[in-house]
């Protein structure tokens, strides 16, 4: 036996040897560089630590966030018809749907639930950036239908949460159609009486912003969020200007009367309880998990007090 080669070399190799380290442990911000751990970054839910930076969530993780106790339930949503043109680029349309499946574990680009945030409930749809830029298609177009029909038939108001980078291409004018049969939807609500609030988030473009993200009777956005129809390249390359700092993002939009609030991530499902509560004309909701107090009971905590603040 030679205990060199059988015992000494593998301690040595054993002790100088680099270690594999998984690639998905660690994330580095898109705005500062600062690579950030998975878990404090997901428990952040993907807010840069940093420099404060909103990266995009997905929206099982976001409405996870969203609900009580993250305690949801799935709206069914119809299945179009698959590749209706036969689209074909450098890939297959089929072929494309297949890997965007495969990245986000998801059937398509927009994902919507029903439940309750601060014991009201409601019904929310929550689109997917990674799932082919979430594009608006026709599946999108089932997908806000459905959430419209669900929250009239429900009574409860509905929220939406946008991220797109406009009209799916492969679907052609069908795409295009969805603007307004998705405009329809919004009206349904209306109609119904119910309140519909949307969340806009980094980006919301294109025909996505020409319809149903700008439709709602509160709207919110996310910081830093790029909204707009056309991009900032596009606009300076037409009229061959240099366009104002912060163009087309929340705060610039917030600053000349597009956009009701711009609120950070975190303090979001605080500020949707309070916004939803008070369009439903109810008292604002009692944080923390405690038994709502009975009805005979009077409680200062449901009378706010004259000109104060109403939120929950």
């Amino acid at each position: 036996m030679n205990w060199i080669s059988n015992y000494v070399r593998p301690k040595i190799n054993s002790l100088f040897s680099r270690r594999e380290v998984p690639e998905n442990l660690w994330t580095k911000c898109d705005n500062c560089g600062t690579m950030l751990f998975h878990r404090e970054l997901a428990e952040n839910l993907n807010v840069c630590a940093t420099c404060d930076h909103h990266m995009q969530l997905a929206p099982r993780a976001r409405l996870t966030a969203l609900f009580d106790g993250g305690v949801f339930v799935e709206v069914p949503v119809p299945a179009p018809t698959q590749d209706p043109l036969h689209f074909r680029d450098q890939k297959r349309y089929p072929d494309r749907l297949r890997q965007a499946q495969k990245a986000t574990g998801e059937p398509e680009a927009m994902l919507v639930a029903e439940g309750e945030i601060g014991r009201t409930p409601i019904v929310a749809a929550a689109q997917d950036f990674s799932f082919m830029a979430g594009s608006m298609g026709m599946y999108v177009g089932n997908a806000i239908l459905a959430a419209a029909e669900r929250a009239v038939a429900l009574q409860r108001p509905l929220i939406l949460f946008s991220a797109a980078g406009g009209a799916r291409m492969q679907e052609g004018i069908l795409s295009l159609m969805q603007m307004p049969r998705t405009t329809v939807a919004v009206e349904m609500l209306k109609e119904a009486g119910l309140p519909y609030i949307v969340v806009l988030t980094h980006p919301t473009t294109g025909g996505v912003t020409a319809s149903y993200a700008m439709l709602g009777d509160v709207q919110i956005a996310e910081p830093g969020a790029l909204i707009c129809f056309a991009g900032p390249r596009v606009i300076e390359q037409t009229i061959r200007e240099k366009l104002p700092e912060g163009f087309q993002r929340a705060e610039y939009l917030l600053d000349h009367g597009m956009l009701d609030r711009v609120t950070h991530r975190l303090k979001l499902r605080e500020e949707l309880i309070g916004v939803t509560r008070l369009l439903l004309g109810l008292p604002p909701a009692i944080m923390g998990d405690l038994p709502a107090p009975a009805a005979e009971a009077p409680s200062a905590a449901l009378t706010p007090p004259k000109g104060g603040d109403v939120r929950g």
